[in-house]
């Protein structure tokens, strides 16, 4: 049995456009991020989904409502693919959080698969929740095409974790555009295959409805250390 995935990060919103941590922060999409969803759905309007699932979150269940419109489907509340929870980071600018909590901010830098900021989460955590949504999802829809909406991060680590990557260098070696598709094509709930990655063909060629990235400072520095 094969199982296709079509793996959709949320619209823009006005906090990921600050480059704010807002992973706990409920904040609904941005008239941006309305645009790329708007887009999206253009692109899967006559693709055959039979199922959509979403994280909760405003972001999420907006994005994924604008999408399965036209398919008339019910879509389904998944709370295992919530965002990260950055504890006492939430709603603060980057260099915010690198001033006020810089050997915390360090660590996490170094490590974001294991550490976790005060009152937040770890990859780890994260992971822990959401495959086992991911693995029922598959077994529930054997051999059929399914939508599922979620965020950066959890997506990131998700991807890692499925396709056997060092989920340590998540933020480091991999992104995700607002309102990008990814498609993962499932042999069984183990045997994964990815087949598109962060794709916005959709909208990139209208330069309003694309977000500037946040790089992580591995990224940006010419040594390619992290936290430097």
């Amino acid at each position: 049995m094969t199982t296709r995935m079509l793996l959709v990060r949320h619209g823009a919103t006005a906090l990921s456009a600050e480059d704010r941590f807002a992973g706990a922060t409920d904040v609904e999409l941005s008239d941006e991020g309305r645009a790329q969803a708007g887009c999206l759905a253009e692109r899967l309007a006559s693709t055959p989904l039979t199922a959509a699932y979403a994280s909760p979150m405003r972001r999420t269940w907006e994005t994924a409502s604008i999408v399965v419109r036209s398919h008339r489907l019910d879509l389904q509340a998944a709370e295992g693919l919530r965002e990260i929870d950055h504890g006492h980071w939430e709603g603060l600018r980057r260099s915010e959080v690198e001033s006020a909590f810089a050997p915390e901010y360090a660590a996490w830098e170094a490590d974001p698969f294991t550490f976790a900021p005060q009152g937040g989460e770890s990859g780890l955590n994260v992971l822990a929740r959401a495959l086992p949504v991911i693995r029922e999802i598959v077994e529930r829809h054997r051999d059929e095409l399914v939508l599922v909406v979620s965020h950066k991060a959890t997506i990131r680590l998700l991807i890692s974790s499925l396709l056997g990557f060092d989920a340590r260098g998540y933020r480091d070696c991999l992104d995700q555009h607002p309102c990008c598709l990814n498609i993962l094509d499932f042999r069984g709930t183990i045997r994964t295959r990815l087949m598109l990655f962060n794709d916005v063909s959709h909208y990139e060629s209208v330069p309003e409805r694309m977000t500037r990235r946040h790089l992580t400072k591995w990224w940006d520095s010419p040594s390619g250390v992290s936290g430097v």
